[in-house]
């Protein structure tokens, strides 16, 4: 069975709403360390470690940058709204405020450098938007969340190792769209 472009979009569209919610989840429930009043912890590196959601953030980076592919810049946008209601219902406000706005911020960025950039070659505006994405969300989320950017290092390695993780599967989903002719959103 194969699924249309929009289908695809769709999917995207679904998982990107949901990992913000689970980001939250898991920043508050899930970690190898937990800090009384702050985030759960998990290593992302050798002796770097990062509050717990930044895999399912760094996962989102990539899903958005999908959802635009295949359905247009509005619907990336709605699913952080989306995700940021459904988080009301896991995480504290402030959390999810804080994830809200980085997300809204990001989303901007990942505007300005991955629109222009798609219709070069999905691969590098993946990788292009999901790095100022994932720095303009590490700095925003951590400042809002926790007042402080102690864990920024780890917010951007761990985001990148999912970004990482991703790419070879947009390079072949990119060579599918080019032998079957399909076309960004």
């Amino acid at each position: 069975m194969t699924l249309t472009p929009r289908a695809e979009g769709v999917i995207a569209l679904i998982g990107f709403g949901l990992c913000i919610p689970a980001a939250n989840w898991l920043i508050g429930n899930v970690g190898t360390f937990c800090v009384p009043q702050g985030p759960c912890l998990v290593p992302v590196a050798p002796g770097v470690m990062a509050p717990s959601g930044v895999l399912m953030i760094g996962l989102a980076l990539v899903l958005r940058d999908l959802v635009q592919r295949r359905l247009g810049v509005g619907f990336s946008a709605a699913a952080v709204l989306a995700g940021a209601a459904l988080s009301a219902f896991l995480a504290p406000p402030a959390l999810v405020l804080a994830s809200a706005v980085a997300f809204l911020l990001s989303e901007f960025a990942d505007l300005a450098v991955y629109t222009p950039l798609q219709k070069r070659g999905l691969v590098m505006a993946v990788l292009a938007s999901s790095v100022v994405g994932l720095v303009v969300d590490s700095i925003a989320f951590l400042y809002l969340a926790f007042g402080s950017l102690d864990f920024l290092a780890g917010q951007v390695i761990g985001k990148a190792w999912m970004v990482l993780i991703a790419l070879p599967f947009v390079h072949l989903l990119r060579k599918r769209d080019e032998r079957l002719g399909i076309q960004p959103a």
